[in-house]
This record gives C-alpha cells, sequence and structure tokens, in this order.
C-alpha cells in the first residue's frame, strides 16, 4: 500500500481518538528508510496509548502489517513502526523537549499541517 494511503488511515485514526497536532512530514527525500513521519499529542499516558492503539486497529483492519510498536508500557512517547510511515504519538511535554518537528523538518521535506480536530 502506498504511503498516501497509510497516511490517510493513520491520520483518520488519530483524529477519531482527538489526537491534537497531528502533522505529517513526507521525509522521501530525507531518508529511504519511510516516506513520512506522522507526529501526534495525546493529554495523557491513557490518552497515548489509546490513540496508538486505534492506529494499531485501523491498519490493521485495512490489512496492513505493523512492524514494531515501542513505548506502550509508559505512555509518553509510543511510536508504531508500519515500514514506509513512522508514527509517533507523543505527551506535549515530551514533544516539544524531542521536536522531531525540527529535526525531520528541514530544508527538504514538503510539510503538511493536519488540523487538529475540533
Amino acid at each position: 500500500m502506498k504511503a498516501a494511503r497509510i497516511e490517510k488511515i493513520v491520520v483518520a485514526a488519530l483524529e477519531d481518538v482527538k489526537g491534537k497536532d497531528i502533522e505529517v512530514i513526507n521525509t522521501r527525500k530525507l531518508t529511504p528508510l519511510f516516506e513520512r513521519i506522522i507526529v501526534a499529542s495525546g493529554d495523557s499516558n491513557r490518552h497515548v496509548r489509546s490513540l496508538a492503539r486505534n492506529v494499531g486497529d485501523k491498519v490493521r483492519e485495512a490489512g496492513l502489517e505493523i512492524l514494531s510498536t515501542e513505548g506502550e508500557e509508559a505512555g509518553e512517547w509510543i511510536l508504531v513502526d508500519l515500514g514506509d510511515v513512522v508514527v509517533h504519538i507523543m505527551q506535549p511535554a515530551t514533544r516539544a523537549y524531542y521536536n522531531l518537528e525540527e529535526l525531520w523538518g528541514g530544508k527538504g521535506p514538503e510539510r503538511a499541517r493536519k488540523p487538529a480536530a475540533a
């Protein structure tokens, strides 16, 4: 499945559970390892876990495989590796500290800001 289709599934899954500040970063020109990074925030450990669980459920429903999931125990930062798309779900303080958008959003990638669900 193409990265753009996976992106739509993931963003919809995040919006379904009220993910905040969803950002999609196109990394095609920066690395051959994956094509997109999707970063989203959750308000608490429970919310971050719920977001990650919903992403996993929706991805599996679409017939895709999850390569790896990391960080579920702590719930501060959960990474869901879908191959061409890597999803980072974080609490706001963790997201601000690591600032992945700045790290990956340098000169090369096309960036598209996704509005948070109202």
